[in-house]
């Protein structure tokens, strides 16, 4: 087995657990009203987020390693998805964003090249 592929899924799989685990912990200290809502529905929350960008990191990574060149526009797509989630709470509309600056910026990186 190659060693890349272990240490991307031992990455991803942290970043999954982190994303799912650090809303239980900071969102109770931060919002007293979360702790009435239950850690069940504040996991259930950070499902969707965390599901866009585990799925964002292993579908890019071996796109990236071979054309090191869509870095940028992956990047760009993924803070636009985490800033309009941020901002929204909504992973619909985060996706649908994220996506678009993605494309705009890999069009705009042709265009240009």
């Amino acid at each position: 087995m190659n060693t890349n592929v272990l240490l991307i899924g031992l990455i991803v799989g942290c970043a999954n657990y982190l994303f799912r685990y650090l809303p239980l912990r900071l969102g109770a200290s931060r919002n007293p009203a979360a702790l009435k809502r239950g850690k069940t529905a504040l996991l259930l929350d950070s499902i969707g987020i965390a599901s866009i960008c585990a799925l964002l990191v292993v579908s890019s990574t071996p796109v990236i390693m071979r054309e090191p060149d869509k870095l940028w526009p992956t990047l760009a797509g993924f803070g636009a998805l985490a800033l309009c989630f941020y901002r929204s709470q909504s992973i619909i509309l985060s996706t649908l964003t994220g996506a678009l600056t993605f494309g705009i910026t890999l069009k705009l990186l042709i265009c240009f090249s």
